[in-house]
């Protein structure tokens, strides 16, 4: 009778843990995390913007999502926040902007201390337009439950691709500039916490 009583206890443990892996997904440390782009206007003026919120998991197959909450951004002028949110990203509409990809073998490999270079092909989505995207990045395992992922060059995200051109152009207008760029860098440096 006790022996059968282990024996199912046993199995159970066992199937819970086929069930429920040991290993758990990696999720973005919001305090230790930036989201950069740059804006150029009147041809020679460039300035750096940010988005304060965004959040995102890694899973041990490396399968990446992140998620950015476009009403976040930051210009550091509040009236050209709000004409962002509004004009170009359009908020209420279009409230976040996601990317998809799978980290490679290479990164997800790294063990304590490693370093590797290498790109990220995934979807990014913005604006309703889902649109192939890539990242050039640097990844380091700090510890057995801190990865760091970083753009090792900028990405140039074009405002065409994604049907912005029109809030750019909104955008100039409102502001009385005589340019502002449609293509932006992009560049970020994500720690994932296990």
């Amino acid at each position: 009778m006790m022996a059968n009583r282990i024996r199912t206890i046993s199995a159970a443990m066992f199937a819970c843990g086929l069930t429920f892996p040991a290993a758990a997904d990696w999720t973005i440390d919001g305090d230790t995390s930036a989201l950069h782009f740059l804006s150029t206007k009147n041809a020679q003026v460039t300035e750096v913007h940010k988005f304060d919120s965004f959040d995102g998991s890694l899973s041990d197959d490396g399968k990446l999502r992140v998620i950015v909450d476009l009403s976040s951004v930051n210009t550091a002028i509040d009236i050209r926040n709000t004409r962002m949110q509004e004009m170009l990203f359009n908020v209420t509409k279009y409230a976040e902007a996601s990317f998809e990809a799978t980290l490679p073998d290479s990164m997800m490999s790294l063990k304590k201390g490693q370093i590797v270079n290498g790109k990220v092909d995934g979807i990014l989505t913005l604006h309703g337009k889902a649109v192939p995207t890539s990242f050039a990045v640097k990844a380091s395992r700090v510890s057995e439950d801190v990865l760091t992922v970083s753009t090792s060059a900028p990405t140039l995200i074009k405002a065409e691709s994604f049907g912005l051109a029109n809030g750019v152009a909104a955008l100039q207008k409102i502001a009385g500039l005589q340019s502002i760029t449609t293509t932006v860098p992009v560049t970020f440096s994500v720690t994932f916490n296990q």
